[in-house]
């Protein structure tokens, strides 16, 4: 497994699955091919699937240890879903090793002390719950849930995320709903700290309600980044949304800001779906910025 420091901190990235996912021009409505050209490294077989001309895709959570906590930010889409949207069938009914790669980093569910949803869609929450004698149950019994606030109100009001993602409403159900019942989760906001170094960011856009996870230790820091971007080529078109993002003026400048913060601190972005090696840095480069990968340990 791909690990790496934040100071004392150590992150570890567990694979889901890693696939040739979205037409480029399909996730981003300004999509403009000259990109490839005018950024060849955008173009390279880690983020671009030359053969199908879709961009690279990877479904993962990041496990960070610190102290004695052991937390798991964001669950990836999960096993037995039923998810029948088109755009959503490659998570349709999986059976993936998960489990079994998230016991080769040492840890086993009910290891877990936290679990943390930046935003609560598809492809963040399926690792909540597990299928067990046909009832959806919380996959990490011990560890308590975090939720934010607003973006768990966001998705209660039929007027929010029901109406603007209404493929959204069974992944509420079955990978929200029992943590909810079994009284695990607790609600963050804006600015919370909820560990030594960790605390919490806004950054709405993709959704009302998502949240970045800010790490500090040792002088060094990192960013969980959720979806504020999905793909390298929003860095260096910072401008460019996705297809799902509900607020578009607000994705753009919460975009902008945390790449321009990021550039300026040299925090380690841990971004959501990017292809291999999954995190970096970024630097300034024109009216954009440009992805720097990590070298991450083995």
């Amino acid at each position: 497994m791909w690990s790496t420091r934040i100071g004392a901190m150590q992150v570890q990235r567990v694979e889901e699955m890693l696939t040739p996912g979205f037409l480029p021009s399909f996730l981003f409505p300004d999509y403009d091919p000259a990109v490839l050209v005018e950024h060849p490294e955008l173009a390279a077989p880690e983020f671009f699937h030359a053969a199908t001309g879709r961009l690279m895709s990877s479904m993962q959570t990041w496990l960070l240890r610190t102290g004695d906590q052991v937390v798991i930010v964001d669950t990836g889409c999960g096993n037995d879903k039923i998810r029948t949207n088109e755009a959503f069938s490659r998570f349709h009914q999986l059976q993936l090793p998960y489990l079994e790669r998230l016991a080769a980093c040492g840890v086993r569910p009910e290891d877990v002390t936290m679990v943390i949803n930046t935003h609560l869609h598809v492809d963040h929450v399926g690792w909540n719950t597990r299928l067990s004698d046909g009832k959806w149950v919380p996959t990490f019994p011990n560890a308590r849930y975090l939720f934010g606030r607003h973006e768990l109100e966001h998705w209660r009001d039929p007027e929010g995320g029901p109406r603007l993602h209404p493929w959204g409403i069974p992944v509420i159900i079955d990978s929200v709903d029992p943590v909810i019942e079994a009284g695990l989760v607790d609600l963050i906001d804006d600015g919370d700290t909820i560990l030594p170094g960790v605390s919490v960011r806004a950054v709405p856009g993709h959704t009302a309600g998502q949240l970045a996870i800010c790490l500090a230790s040792e002088g060094a820091s990192g960013i969980f980044t959720a979806d504020v971007f999905h793909q390298p080529m929003q860095i260096a078109r910072p401008d460019w949304n996705s297809c799902f993002c509900e607020v578009p003026t607000a994705a753009i400048n919460t975009r902008k800001r945390l790449l321009a913060d990021a550039a300026d601190t040299g925090a380690v972005l841990f971004p959501s779906h990017t292809g291999a090696p999954h995190a970096g840095r970024v630097a300034r480069a024109g009216a954009g910025f440009r992805f720097l990968p990590l070298d991450l340990e083995r």
